[in-house]
């Protein structure tokens, strides 16, 4: 005897060996033997063969007519038997009932199963609604074919072309367009990024990273809303001074200036002017929502992205030409010492008379000509005492740095400079430590620390950045944390540091420039008007969505600078190139600032200079191959100083603000205590 029976959802035939009450001991026509209990069998035949019986089965449930067969079922539950009589006209035979069994134990549209052998036929409603799907689903997946062979013939599908960053990016899997996108790239080999590069649904690597930036971070896109330009108040008195900023030529939010004034006792009065956005912007206006929504201008090298609109920053820039709200500290120097003999901070309108620039002065203001009085510029004066005052600025905050524990900054590094034009770039090299640079950086951390104690001293809390270390002793890493109280910033060697030197850039800057406005008015009864109080949930909420967004800038400008450093390599078509290990197998390119990693370099001399063979790179994912090529037998470290380098955390140029890249390099989390 022959059994056709089911097993763990499938169907099986096989000959009967022997019988032990209600099972079975059944012989396969592969020859395996297995144990099926009586209530599994379906159907017991002697004819056909076990093999015979399925290849008929399968023959006849092919040749079964579902919708006959459905329309015969009726609406009660039934056997198969019932049915196989119903359709046939006669008891079905042990091939037909097989192939029956098979038919609607394959047809789970039409029919449910109810148990051994039992079924019942769908109900009309259910069942049109089951084929209209089925029948979608063959439509989508013919689309899909035709939307696979379109991407490998290098075509975008229409349908794609208004989701293209929404498929790369955020992409929903269930979508016919993402599975045939992923089918393309199987079959090509490839990823999604390089097929849309491939088929024109991305312009190029570097519209595809910007893209992805601006997909995840400005999702509303980069442009603004109308709102209405603010203005600072009308009764402002107007200082009696001629300020002067120094910047980048590529800066337009031009939030610092410097002006110095010779007093009639001897002494010497040097004014910070900062750009004063918090004198029109009010907290939770429009334009406020604005930057808070930003948190800070996004910068890349050929690029940027303000955190407020063009004519909110002409509005307030410290531009050439024009008397501009600012938010003033002087501070009243004895030039013998340089000592600081009092402070005042006010809010006013500024003359500027120049806004001096970088590319203009650095071939005519350095240390040598600064000493020896030679050369014509403008300001040329009040820049002499402006550097001689931020020497002096500079060795207190040393002083102050190695008591707390810390090894002297290091300013012989080199910073590089981005010009891209007409997708052109240019990288220059600038010496840190430059005296423009240095005036800027010393006079801005002046007025950070300042201004931070400032708002301590008349109980007003703040956005403070302190550095330190963490629990562990001596040797615990140095952490860099957004605080709402003063705190030392052991990097910089100062006693507190309050961002508030950028405020047309800087969300943390604006909000600690309401804060100070309010002390420079009110003074200890400043808490009272301030718009931020102690513990204020708002305050803490600004400094958590500040973080989040400068990390998220600082990856895209690294990136972007890393994709124009590969850019560069090709435009100069730099095969052979020099390099300096900065550790390990960690090299930078001496002409550019691109960091390589090079797996088995053999140990060679931090600082050392070597020679690279650029195989090739890879503008979408910024990687890059090279091979060593050769290392000078006379190897000699550089006198560039690598304790710390590679490891900075700025966001912006460093031209256009030295003083961030001062901050950075103190912040680097390298930096070791002297003890060591």
């Amino acid at each position: 005897m022959n059994v056709f029976f089911e097993e763990s959802g499938d169907f099986k035939v096989g000959s009967v060996m022997t019988q032990a009450g209600e099972a079975y001991q059944v012989e396969m026509a592969s020859g395996k033997r297995t144990k099926v209990k009586a209530k599994d069998v379906l159907l017991q035949f002697e004819k056909p063969s076990p093999a015979d019986l399925m290849e008929q089965a399968k023959a006849i449930a092919a040749d079964i007519d579902l919708e006959f067969l459905w329309e015969v079922a009726g609406e009660e539950e039934f056997g198969f038997a019932e049915l196989g009589a119903e359709y046939f006209g006669h008891a079905p035979q042990p091939a037909e009932a097989a192939g029956l069994i098979l038919s609607l134990h394959s047809s789970p549209v039409y029919f449910y199963k109810k148990g051994r052998g039992r079924y019942k036929a769908a109900p009309e409603q259910s069942l049109r609604a089951a084929l209209a799907g089925i029948e979608k689903k063959k439509q989508q997946a013919l689309v899909q074919a035709a939307y696979v062979e379109e991407l490998k013939a290098n075509t975008l599908p229409e349908a794609m072309q208004n989701i293209v960053l929404q498929l790369l990016f955020k992409p929903d899997k269930n979508s016919i367009e993402y599975k045939a996108l992923d089918a393309a790239c199987t079959e090509l080999h490839t990823t999604p990024q390089r097929l849309m590069l491939a088929v024109g649904g991305v312009a190029s690597a570097k519209a595809l990273h910007m893209a992805k930036f601006l997909f995840e971070n400005f999702p509303k896109g980069a442009g603004f809303p109308d709102v209405p330009v603010p203005v600072a108040p009308g009764n402002l008195p107007v200082a009696d001074v001629q300020a002067f900023s120094i910047d980048d030529v590529t800066t337009t939010e031009i939030d610092d200036a410097f002006s110095v004034t010779k007093l009639a006792d001897g002494n010497v009065k040097i004014g910070i002017h900062i750009a004063a956005p918090g004198l029109g912007i009010k907290p939770d206006d429009a334009v406020d929502k604005l930057a808070r929504g930003r948190m800070s201008t996004v910068y890349m090298p050929g690029d940027k992205i303000t955190m407020l609109p063009d004519s909110i920053v002409e509005a307030f820039t410290l531009a050439e030409g024009k008397t501009c709200p600012a938010l003033s500290l002087y501070a009243t120097l004895n030039p013998a010492d340089w000592s600081v003999l009092a402070t005042e901070t006010r809010a006013e309108l500024v003359p500027i008379a120049n806004n001096l620039r970088h590319n203009d002065l650095d071939d005519l203001v350095n240390e040598e000509t600064l000493a020896s009085g030679e050369g014509d510029y403008p300001h040329k004066e009040s820049l002499g005492l402006i550097w001689q005052w931020a020497q002096v600025l500079e060795a207190a905050r040393m002083v102050k740095r190695e008591g707390f524990g810390l090894k002297p900054e290091q300013n012989n590094r080199v910073d590089y400079n981005f010009y891209v034009e007409d997708d052109v770039v240019s990288v220059t090299r600038r010496k840190r430590g430059a005296p423009l640079d240095k005036i800027v950086a010393e006079l801005m951390i002046f007025a950070n620390s300042t201004w931070g104690k400032l708002m301590h001293d008349n109980g007003v809390p703040g956005i403070y950045r302190s550095q330190g270390r963490g629990v562990g002793g001596w040797n615990a890493k140095m952490q860099v944390r957004m605080l709402t109280h003063a705190a030392p910033h052991e990097g910089l060697g100062v006693d507190q540091y309050a961002w508030s030197t950028s405020p047309l850039r800087r969300y943390t800057d604006l909000v600690n420039q309401w804060q100070i406005l309010a002390c420079a008015e009110k003074g200890v009864m400043a808490p009272l008007v301030a718009h931020f109080k102690h513990k204020d949930a708002e305050l803490f909420a600004i400094v958590s969505q500040f973080d989040a967004a400068y990390g998220a800038y600082a990856d895209h400008q690294a990136n972007m600078e890393r994709y124009w450093c590969l850019r560069w390599l090709g435009q100069e078509n730099a095969r052979q190139v020099e390099a300096v290990v900065l550790k390990d197998e960690v090299l930078r390119l001496s002409d550019i600032p691109l960091v390589i990693r090079l797996p088995g370099m053999p140990s060679v001399a931090r600082g050392a200079q070597v020679k690279l063979d650029i195989l090739r790179w890879d503008e979408v994912d910024l990687t890059i191959e090279a091979r060593l090529l050769e290392i000078p037998t006379d190897v000699a470290a550089s006198d560039v100083d690598f304790e710390d380098d590679e490891v900075e955390d700025a966001p912006e140029e460093a031209v256009d603000a030295p003083e961030v890249t001062v901050e950075a390099a103190a912040e680097a989390p390298a930096e070791q205590p002297a003890a060591e």
